[in-house]
């Protein structure tokens, strides 16, 4: 077995611990941040490698085994950011000023891992009255997607434009275009991009651990200890944003002090995780779909509002704030391999990557 046969099975099995070992993983996982055919074309071009025999799909180890310089691979990959990213920027400020026509963060019930799912489920299998169905669809569906949608186009931008914020810094090398696994290397280290918020999962977690109820359980209980009605046949995720509203905007001396403790709870288990990120991390890989896992080497970017975590997507639009704290990140953190060494295990595997996290708090 060659040593790009080698490499390229370590990174199909997610083996990023064994890549790094190897003496020529870094020149390889660059060159796989070009390896799209007419990007492979160019660099072949500019560094004069003869690639008239070659067949395309044979190009990345074809000029993976002419042992090219990283340097000339750096450079023909900032110079080729600079250049795309020329285009965005002249739209950069339109597209956040776009992003701040959303007003609610609502996924209608429909969600990017189970969207096919949801809808086989609930419409396709369950209906069986073509009439009911088309009802359905004009009162439930449609509404559904269109919070789908919208939210998806959020995402996708704001993912951008923070990924802009991460390739623009001096000390990181970007990649061209969507590459699995890799979205940038922070001083010589690849990393896969993740904006996330602070999970409820690991919330709910962290507040077993310490012997409190749920935080639904504590919201119903207020609510029925204070007759405030609500929809007891809504789901878990509207019951929740309906009390927490209702309590919060009840202003009595009780309301006051049960929402000041509620924020405060998840206040001390946010800052706790901030002093031992690992625990996150770790459960942030473990808890992944099955349909989407793999085991790459993450820069977890969580963002939170502590005031009202519920709040916290808008922070993937407030520029100001997010360039201040990645730049700042960046600029005074090292990579230390030892630091960032995360192990975990997932459908009875054991992982070993590295990861990071950044927390950006307001």
């Amino acid at each position: 077995m060659t040593n790009f046969s080698t490499l390229k099975q370590y990174y199909d099995e997610n083996n990023f611990e064994e890549i790094f070992k190897n003496k020529q993983g870094k020149l390889f996982l660059k060159l796989r941040s070009i390896s799209r055919t007419q990007l492979l074309k160019e660099f072949a071009q500019e560094n004069n490698i003869d690639i008239s025999q070659v067949a395309a799909r044979k190009l990345f180890e074809f000029i993976f085994d002419k042992n090219v310089s990283e340097n000339k691979i750096d450079s023909f990959i900032r110079d080729k950011y600079k250049r795309d990213r020329q285009s965005r920027k002249s739209k950069e400020d339109w597209i956040y000023s776009q992003l701040y026509k959303l007003k609610i963060f609502d996924w209608g019930g429909l969600y990017q891992n189970s969207l096919e799912q949801t809808i086989v489920n609930n419409y396709i299998k369950k209906i069986q009255d073509f009439d009911e169905l088309n009802k359905k669809i004009e009162n439930e569906l449609h509404a559904s997607m269109r919070g789908y949608v919208l939210n998806s186009w959020y995402n996708h931008w704001s993912s951008i434009l923070i990924e802009d914020i991460f390739k623009d810094h001096p000390k990181v090398l970007p990649t061209i275009g969507l590459v699995k696994k890799i979205d940038f290397f922070w001083k010589d280290f690849p990393f896969d991009l993740k904006v996330t918020y602070f999970p409820e999962g690991f919330m709910a977690l962290k507040r077993r651990e310490k012997s409190l109820r749920p935080e639904l359980t504590e919201l119903k209980n207020f609510a029925r200890k204070h007759k405030i009605h609500f929809d007891r046949n809504a789901d878990n995720k509207s019951i929740f944003s309906e009390l927490l509203s209702r309590i919060t905007e009840l202003r009595t001396q009780e309301s006051i002090e049960f929402i000041e403790k509620f924020h405060d709870e998840r206040k001390k288990i946010i800052l706790e995780a901030t002093k031992n990120p690992k625990e996150l991390i770790k459960w942030l890989y473990e808890e992944q779909g099955p349909r989407r896992f793999d085991a790459a080497n993450r820069f977890f970017l969580v963002l939170v509002d502590l005031k009202n975590l519920e709040d916290s997507w808008k922070l993937k639009r407030n520029k100001k704030t997010l360039v201040e704290n990645i730049k700042k990140f960046l600029d005074d953190n090292v990579v230390n391999f030892d630091d960032m060494k995360i192990t975990f295990d997932f459908d009875g595997k054991k992982y070993s990557t590295y990861s990071t996290v950044l927390f950006v708090i307001v």
